[in-house]
């Protein structure tokens, strides 16, 4: 996964994330960002994903990939262009550095979810050895892999803490030729809300 950026707009917390892949990544060299996993194709668009309000909730659709999940009340939504088919949802509480009006994860308050679909199957081995890889980009910390189960799907779970972005959990669904990931970032004192809050979202996701 990589993670991009959070960004104010019109001095309200609206964040856009620039980059988002199997697990989060900000590596700050010279104020540029780095995809840590070059070779994932994401051949999806920011358009894919449509946003419907029902009785019992908004929702997130995308029929292209097959998948639907519920935005967590209160949580803003953001389409990202920077690249292809990614998505962002983040708590109204979302605090961070500012750099040239930017949050630059670790955050100091709230979390993020990022949403993503890349067109390829990986399997989970490869996810575990990809990511064991390149969180070492990050000065991981602590790193932990879990294979779970998600709605049915079987799924890789990796709870990382690095000095570079803080804390985050991520989740990787290989699903026929695709795999959807879900990543959750956090500042330190907001672990028990948000990690609740990314549980509760989990169990919403409903891929075909």
């Amino acid at each position: 996964m990589v993670l991009g950026i959070v960004e104010y707009n019109n001095m309200s917390k609206k964040v856009v994330l620039a980059v988002f892949g199997i697990f989060v990544i900000l590596v700050a060299a010279g104020g540029g960002f780095f995809w840590w996993w070059q070779g994932r194709e994401i051949k999806g668009s920011p358009e894919d994903y449509v946003i419907v309000d029902r009785t019992d909730g908004t929702f997130v659709e995308n029929s292209k990939a097959g998948l639907s999940v519920m935005v967590p009340e209160g949580w803003d939504i953001e389409k990202l262009e920077p690249r292809e088919g990614l998505l962002a949802l983040y708590s109204p509480n979302i605090e961070g550095e500012l750099r040239d009006n930017k949050v630059v994860p670790p955050l100091g308050g709230g979390c993020i979810i990022h949403v993503s679909v890349a067109y390829e199957y990986k399997d989970v081995n490869q996810l575990k050895l990809e990511s064991g890889y390149n969180l070492a980009l990050l000065d991981v910390k602590s790193v932990e892999f879990e294979e779970v189960v998600i709605n049915d799907h079987q799924a890789l779970k990796t709870i990382a803490d690095t000095k570079k972005i803080g804390l985050g959990i991520g989740i990787d669904i290989p699903h026929k030729d695709r795999t959807y990931s879900f990543l959750l970032i956090y500042a330190d004192e907001e672990n028990d809300t948000c990690v609740q809050e990314f549980g509760n979202f989990l169990g919403t996701i409903s891929i075909k």
